[in-house]
């Protein structure tokens, strides 16, 4: 029996000598892991292990949705929000302008910060890109900036329409959220391509 038992039971152990060394190596082999001993692994094969939808939207299109979103939120709860309260146009403009420059600086620029797949990668979408105390009175004077260009084009484009229609005792086009934030969105992105365009030329004489 004892020998019987003997004979069986020596595979059984080296079985489980060589499982103790393979595990063994594997910890090695985890351990030790770096770029160089790595094999490498092709973009595709990683994505098909990610989790999630597989449609792939541009940060390009991520950060205009954002700025026109925060800029249609600001004319939705400020533009129509308090046109009960500030009759004066001019009083509305100065409200509106100053919670577009306070929200792009909190928000829409902490926002496009966050979604950034490396660090500064969507600083270049940002007027004032650099963090700090100073970018809040900047962004203030840029809110308007913006409000009043969106202003022009809004009489720009009633003015047009009146011109073709004649009916000068209307408003064609209203202000309401989704277009506002549309118009500021085009207006802030086309302002820092000139800010870029201006940067390049001043450094190029230099």
């Amino acid at each position: 029996m004892s020998k019987r038992a003997s004979k069986g039971g020596k595979p059984a152990i080296d079985r489980q000598t060589d499982y103790y060394k393979l595990n063994t190596k594997a910890v090695d082999d985890l351990v030790g892991a770096n770029e160089e001993n790595s094999p490498k692994v092709s973009e595709a094969e990683l994505r098909s292990y990610k989790s999630g939808p597989k449609l792939k939207i541009a940060d390009w299109v991520k950060v205009l949705f954002i700025k026109a979103w925060f800029a249609g939120a600001v004319c939705f709860f400020f533009m129509w929000g308090l046109g009960n309260y500030l009759a004066d146009q001019l009083d509305m403009l100065f409200v509106t302008g100053t919670a577009l420059g306070i929200v792009t600086d909190l928000l829409t620029n902490n926002v496009l910060r966050f979604i950034s797949k490396t660090q500064g990668g969507n600083d270049r979408w940002m007027m004032f890109s650099r963090k700090g105390w100073i970018s809040f009175p900047l962004n203030i004077l840029y809110g308007y900036v913006i409000l009043a260009l969106v202003f022009i084009l809004y009489n720009v484009i009633n003015l047009t329409i009146i011109h073709f229609t004649g009916a000068v005792d209307t408003v064609p086009l209203g202000v309401e959220p989704i277009l506002f934030g549309v118009f500021c969105m085009g207006f802030d992105v086309l302002l820092v391509q000139v800010k870029h365009f201006l940067v390049g030329l001043f450094k190029g004489q230099r």
